[in-house]
C-alpha cells in the first residue's frame, strides 16, 4: 500500500515515512502544502496522513481542495490544535479521521489500517503502462512488447515517477525531489542523463 506523508517539520515526517516502511508500505513525503497537495493530486494512493499547519497551502485548504478536485482518497490529519472545535473543523474540511500530537506510532497505524480497510475501495493497479512498456510495482519487472528489461533502482523509480504522470509535464526539480530525495544533492545534469538511461533501455 501507498501512503502519502504531508509534514512540514522535516524530521518528523522523516520518522513516520521510516516506521510506515518498517510496517511494509511505500511512503512518498512532502514538506509543504503546494507540494502534498501537487502528490495527491497526481499520485494513486491508499490514503493520506496529513499535518494540519502547513506552509504555503494548510492543511484543511489542501482536504478542501482534494474533495473538490475528486480524490477520494482516505485522509487523516495531524495537528497539535487537538480540541474539540478544531477536531470538527478538520473533519468537515473533508478528512476522514484526526488523531492529536503527540501521538504514538501504534495508534497511528491503527488508524491508517482502519482507514484503508473503510469501505468498498477498488483494487488499485499493480502494474503501470504506456503503449508497449510495462511495470510492475510489487514484482519491480519492467517489460516491453513482453519482453524484460533490466533496470537499476534509480531507472525503476524514474520509470514509475514518469508512468504514475503520463500526460503531465514533470520538472527536473520535481524528477530529482520524487527520485532523489529532497535532501539529495546529485551531480551536475544527473536527471538528463538517466532519461537518456531508459530512453536507451527501452528501445534496445
Amino acid at each position: 500500500m501507498r501512503i502519502l506523508v504531508v509534514e512540514d517539520e522535516r524530521q518528523l515526517a522523516e520518522l513516520i515515512g521510516r516506521v510506515l516502511r518498517e510496517n511494509s508500505y511505500d511512503v512518498d513525503l512532502a514538506f509543504d502544502g503546494a507540494t502534498g497537495l501537487e502528490l495527491a493530486q497526481a499520485g494513486v494512493y491508499d490514503a493520506i496522513v496529513l499535518d494540519r499547519l502547513l506552509p504555503e497551502v494548510d492543511g484543511l485548504a489542501l482536504c478542501r481542495q482534494m474533495r473538490q478536485d475528486g480524490v477520494d482518497t482516505p485522509v487523516l490529519i495531524l495537528s497539535a490544535l487537538r480540541d474539540l472545535p478544531e477536531r470538527v473543523e478538520g473533519l468537515d474540511s473533508g478528512a476522514d479521521d484526526y488523531l492529536g500530537k503527540p501521538f504514538s506510532f501504534s495508534e497511528l497505524l491503527a488508524r491508517i489500517r482502519a482507514l484503508t480497510r473503510r469501505g468498498e475501495r477498488p483494487v488499485l493497479p499493480t502494474v503501470l503502462r504506456a503503449g508497449d512498456v510495462a511495470l510492475d510495482q510489487h514484482t519491480r519487472r519492467v517489460a516491453v512488447r513482453e519482453r524484460d528489461v533490466d533496470l537499476s533502482p534509480k531507472e525503476f523509480a524514474l520509470l514509475e515517477l514518469l508512468l504514475r504522470n503520463a500526460g503531465r509535464v514533470l520538472s527536473r526539480d520535481q524528477i530529482l525531489e520524487r527520485v532523489w530525495g529532497y535532501d539529495a544533492e546529485p551531480e551536475g545534469n544527473v536527471v538528463d542523463l538517466y532519461i537518456h538511461y531508459l530512453r536507451r533501455k527501452l528501445a534496445a
